[in-house]
């Protein structure tokens, strides 16, 4: 990739912590006492699987948020969000929105459910958390948010949740605090990542194994420059509609239908013009994609890198025809990729905005990263390369 034309974003784990340890020093006098790194992820293959009760391939990423916690004699929780200079105060009598920082009510939420499992007043605390995910991305820099607070917050109590437990805590806070009724792969991918591997998480068993990936393949997140909020887009409507077509199809199918990770992709065929035509198109998407992981997994242990390219592109046209979750500079991107000879890419995440992901082999980078440069600039598309390594998951620092 060439300087001058190509901003490549890296902040690494040690300069994250350090920026926010000096930022809480600054802003209360005091060293924290507790301190917790939560990576963000990147969404290999499958998408919107995870809240279908499906399967999913993700790695935690090098990019993550820190967050740091001191104890106060002061009634009420403050937080300080250095990376963007905001500062709000709080208390957890109630669900009601933090003034003034909109990545406060992650926190509060993580904080208010985890007070409630636990029976055990959290307050007086001084807080502040610094983002190292690019904000907007699809990089899931919320959920990196709220397990870092989670991580930090139960080491000033004293308590150790069970990792799958904090996770669906953490997810209970975004649906609830923040209106995203996201499933468990931003946070499971955050909390169980592996160096340079996958995680393969079954979101019906919660079941999470890893597959390692060759030591020459790397991956690089192209940010188109699309403004990308799950809030706002249509995520929550395609999560119904998917609803919509797992209960359709339990009408016609000979066997419990609780989600569509029941119905195989034969089925799926079989019935397809039964139920209405918009759930349809996007349960072809989803059942697509389940399926896609599993060969998929196979592949990656089989060493088989190239048909698992494949996959990535196949589940990016699906994007495009079944969930129109992608956008017009989304499909440059990826167009782009595959006529560089990248061997696969996609859109990660829940779309509508965000970032593509293209895998490469390590002595091949800079080629391809040039070629996508180059066709994204000539349609208009000014793109920021962010080199991300597949990485190991939240811990206390």
């Amino acid at each position: 990739m060439t300087a001058d034309k190509t901003k490549v974003i890296a902040m690494n784990k040690e300069t994250a912590i350090q920026k926010t340890v000096a930022a809480h020093i600054e802003n209360f006098g005091k060293n924290p006492e507790s301190i917790a790194w939560a990576p963000g992820r990147i969404e290999v293959l499958g998408n919107h699987t995870d809240y279908n009760a499906g399967t999913v391939l993700s790695a935690a990423i090098d990019l993550g948020h820190c967050f740091c916690i001191s104890r106060s004699a002061r009634p009420g929780i403050r937080l300080f969000a250095a990376d963007a200079g905001q500062r709000a105060g709080f208390d957890l009598a109630d669900t009601g929105k933090v003034p003034n920082i909109g990545s406060g009510n992650y926190v509060k939420g993580v904080f208010y459910f985890i007070q409630e499992h636990l029976g055990q007043k959290i307050d007086g605390l001084d807080c502040t958390s610094f983002g190292a995910v690019p904000l907007g991305a699809g990089l899931s820099s919320s959920a990196a948010l709220e397990v870092s607070a989670a991580y930090a917050v139960l080491k000033i109590l004293g308590v150790t949740l069970d990792k799958k437990e904090t996770a669906r805590l953490c997810q209970k806070a975004e649906h609830q605090f923040a209106g995203t009724k996201c499933g468990l792969l931003d946070q499971f991918s955050s909390i169980f990542g592996i160096g340079h591997g996958l995680i393969h998480s079954d979101f019906r068993t919660l079941d999470v194994t890893s597959v390692t990936l060759p030591d020459d393949i790397e991956f690089l997140v192209i940010n188109p420059h699309v403004k990308h909020s799950l809030t706002d887009s249509p995520y929550n409507e395609r999560r119904e509609r998917c609803e919509q077509a797992a209960a359709q199809l339990a009408k016609l199918l000979p066997h419990p239908v609780a989600a569509l990770r029941d119905v195989s992709p034969e089925e799926f065929a079989a019935n397809r013009s039964r139920i209405d035509a918009g759930a349809a198109r996007r349960a072809a998407h989803v059942i697509g994609e389940i399926d896609r992981v599993e060969r998929g997994v196979k592949l990656v242990r089989n060493g088989n890198i190239k048909a698992f390219g494949r996959l990535l592109f196949e589940s990016h046209q699906s994007s495009i025809e079944n969930f129109e979750n992608s956008c017009p500079e989304l499909d440059i991107v990826v167009d782009a990729a595959r006529k560089a000879g990248a061997p696969g890419a996609r859109i990660s995440g829940g779309g509508f905005g965000g970032c593509a992901i293209v895998m490469v082999q390590r002595d091949q980078a800079q080629v391809v990263s040039e070629k996508i440069d180059a066709t994204c600039r000539a349609k208009g598309i000014s793109p920021e390369f962010i080199a991300v390594t597949p990485s190991a998951g939240a811990v206390m620092v």
